[in-house]
């Protein structure tokens, strides 16, 4: 049998000596957009055989991807992995044969596991095989030991073949266990997806199962899809997912996901999302940085099955902190970044551009909570923010899941609050009132509401403000119009003592009808610069 170097040197060869034609296909099933590539033999593909390798998988004992070349994969660090570029004379697609091309992310130190990349065409799919010829890379760079067929790290997809600057432009990428992201409309990536999550914050080490296989068939046109097919596997659960991407309003996926388990899980996290939140304006008073706030999203957004709209805002306390939202049938869920004032950043990374992620449940999910898990951070290097589903019944050994579900990564909810005020700004601040003796055990939080609903609101009419609190006292409860603009604010006071955190909340109610969305927050009173010293 050839090798895929003498296979490439043969083609060229043939090409050199006018043998083969542009746009003429060089073996069974590989079109011209391929034909630089060294591909594997043809093999049937199907979803449904995908998934059935999953289910066996899941009857068999783990067996970890291991790092080709370990001492080789080990060395190349940050530096060195950033001077590996995919060549994109290879990039499959780049004829137009697909809409949008894809180019590969080389291994290395922090990207370990081989991933192996698959072409699907007419139920066929075939292996691309690695080489370093894919690769820039300097003469002298150990990634050039790397031994053939060693696997692939991710891939990422770029922008229509038919843009002049489609090499530079990507708007996808799976990279790094089951993690993927994509830009959303204003053209940037922030925050991060996950194919599952396995017993994050629990007494249970936490688990990062891998996209072991990817399965890529093309979209024929703009407005067509990307289908992506990926097997999962991890000590203690196997998966087939099927992914559709489409690029338009920034990106669109529908995903659907068949889950088997090897053991005992005792939290899985369907739907995951996961992002950065060092500090906001609530919080800056004690984060030593030059920036006003620096976050990939500022809370978590919720409409649940009967309908309530709610906004929690994020923080970043000093232990690991998990919260549930109970829910049934959820309607949506996600992580969102929704201040977009560029002068609230001041940053060349762009902040105010990240996407939100929203989910979107297609199907009934029954029984569950959406979980929160905020993980203390120093510094905004770091994703210390998860949100994902979780089921109430037992995550067992044995057990299968089907999910479906629909993300939308762009910048705004794709279902606003047309009929209701949203939460623009949550403030805190010394308790009591100007010119007074300030209270030392109280503290003021100050929330700020936007709408055209509160537009109809006759003169001199007040919203009502309906405020609780899991624990302490409730005090100088006052909302009023903010001058010169269309925001309402509404403050209160919370006397409190102890460290334990207080759960607030809080929501605008004109009669019986609720004006706003739900604002919710876990004040921390044990946190250092949020009670006054």
């Amino acid at each position: 049998m050839t090798t895929s170097v003498e296979r490439r040197r043969f083609l060229k060869s043939m090409a050199a000596a006018g043998l083969i034609l542009p746009g003429m296909s060089l073996v069974n099933g590989a079109s011209a957009a391929n034909e630089k590539l060294d591909l594997g033999e043809p093999q049937s593909f199907s979803f449904d055989a995908l998934i059935k390798r999953a289910e066996a998988m899941a009857k068999s004992p783990y067996e970890p991807p291991v790092a080709p070349d370990p001492e080789i994969v080990g060395k190349i660090d940050y530096d060195i992995h950033g001077k590996l570029h995919y060549k994109r004379e290879f990039s499959p697609y780049a004829d137009g044969s697909g809409t949008y091309p894809l180019t590969f992310f080389h291994l290395g130190m922090y990207f370990a596991k081989p991933v192996h990349m698959h072409l699907v065409d007419g139920g066929k799919s075939r292996e691309v095989v690695y080489t370093p010829d894919y690769f820039d890379m300097p003469e002298d760079s150990i990634a050039r030991k790397l031994s053939e067929n060693s696997g692939f790290a991710g891939f990422r997809l770029h922008e229509n073949v038919e843009r002049d600057d489609w090499k530079t432009q990507d708007w996808a990428a799976f990279l790094g266990a089951s993690y993927f992201r994509a830009i959303g409309d204003e053209g940037q990536y922030g925050l991060s997806a996950r194919g599952i999550v396995v017993n994050t914050a629990t007494s249970q080490p936490e688990e990062f199962p891998d996209f072991r296989e990817f399965y890529i068939e093309p979209a024929k046109s703009a407005n067509a899809p990307v289908t992506v097919y990926a097997l999962l596997d991890g000590p203690s659960i196997t998966g087939a997912y099927r992914f559709y991407l489409t690029r338009g309003e920034g990106v669109t996926m529908d995903v659907e996901k068949h889950l088997f388990l090897r053991k005992d899980i005792e939290r899985l996290g369907i739907a995951p999302l996961t992002s950065m939140f060092w500090y906001s304006e609530q919080n800056k008073s004690f984060r030593f940085d030059w920036r006003p706030e620096v976050h990939d999203s500022d809370g978590l957004e919720l409409w649940t099955g009967n309908g309530e709209r709610i906004w929690r805002q994020l923080n970043n306390p000093e232990v690991i902190r998990t919260s549930a939202f109970g829910d049934k049938n959820p309607r949506g869920f996600g992580l969102m970044q929704r201040d977009r004032e560029v002068s609230h950043y001041l940053d060349g990374v762009r902040y105010h551009r990240r996407p939100s992620l929203w989910v979107e449940p297609l199907g009934a999910w029954e029984d569950g909570a959406v979980q929160l898990v905020e993980i203390p951070t120093d510094d905004e290097i770091h994703d210390n923010i998860g949100a994902f589903w979780v089921p109430n019944a037992p995550a067992k050994a044995g057990n299968s899941y089907q999910f479906r579900y629909r993300l939308y990564w762009q910048a705004h909810n794709p279902f606003p609050m047309d009929k209701l005020a949203h939460v623009t700004a949550t403030r805190m601040g010394r308790g009591g009132n100007p010119g007074t003796v300030r209270p030392k055990d109280e503290l003021k939080f100050s929330v700020e509401f936007e709408g055209e609903i509160l537009g109809t609101l006759a003169y001199g009419e007040f919203p009502e403000v309906i405020v609780s609190t899991s624990r302490g006292e409730i005090v100088r409860t006052k909302i009023e119009p903010i001058m010169d603009t269309r925001i309402w604010r509404a403050a209160f006071d919370l006397k409190v003592e102890g460290t334990e955190p207080v759960d607030l909340r809080m929501y605008l109610r004109r009669g019986d009808a609720p004006l706003s969305e739900t604002w919710m927050y876990q004040h921390l009173p044990g946190l250092r610069g949020q009670t006054r010293e």
